[in-house]
């Protein structure tokens, strides 16, 4: 057991007899009253968003996690195929779990999974940087860069995102998957 001064945004704690993580926590002294923490919480079973109070110092049951780096092989219906590196062991993840950032992977890209008692698939990330190519974007006009005017492009992973006028058919771009946004173009 743990209490509220050990929980921090992204702690995996049981509340209610719930898995939930940690999305927002803050500390609040209002005026003469006590001191509490405001707390807002995702179930990590079917995504609900839950807030709380608890008073400072209160029990809160901390929820032991191990994080394992595994390889994305491909996708079966509503599951991703991962394989350990190690072991081989191939493991069925959800694909909820990795929500919009999904779109993004490719074949032995690196993704983060998580369990909870060793073999309960509670959590899974996609890397937070991608490098893809744009495989479909409308021709950019010479000279029209003096405006920050962003175009849509298809990627070669079939995901959409906005890039600037200047990228073209077959350059590499990075892109942020937590925000499905475009960081920069990289260099071949």
């Amino acid at each position: 057991m743990a209490d509220t001064g050990d929980i921090n945004i992204g702690s995996i704690i049981k509340f209610n007899g719930e898995i939930m993580q940690v999305t927002e926590w803050q500390h609040r002294t209002p005026g003469n009253l006590r001191a509490f923490y405001q707390g807002k919480m995702r179930n990590l079973i079917n995504g609900k968003q839950i807030e709380n109070r608890f008073r400072s110092g209160e029990a809160v049951e901390l929820v032991r996690v191990e994080y394992k780096q595994m390889q994305y092989i491909y996708a079966e219906g509503e599951f991703a195929v991962v394989m350990d590196k190690e072991t081989f062991e191939q493991v069925y993840v959800p694909i909820k779990l990795f929500g919009d950032s999904f779109q993004f992977l490719k074949e032995e890209m690196e993704v983060k999974v998580s369990f909870q008692d060793g073999d309960n698939v509670i959590l899974a990330e996609a890397p937070t940087f991608v490098t893809c190519t744009i495989a479909y974007a409308e021709p950019g006009i010479k000279g029209d860069t003096a405006t920050n005017t962003l175009k849509p492009a298809t990627l070669d992973t079939g995901a959409v995102v906005s890039v600037p006028l200047f990228c073209n058919e077959g350059d590499l771009v990075k892109v942020d998957t937590r925000t499905a946004t475009y960081v920069e173009r990289v260099k071949k």
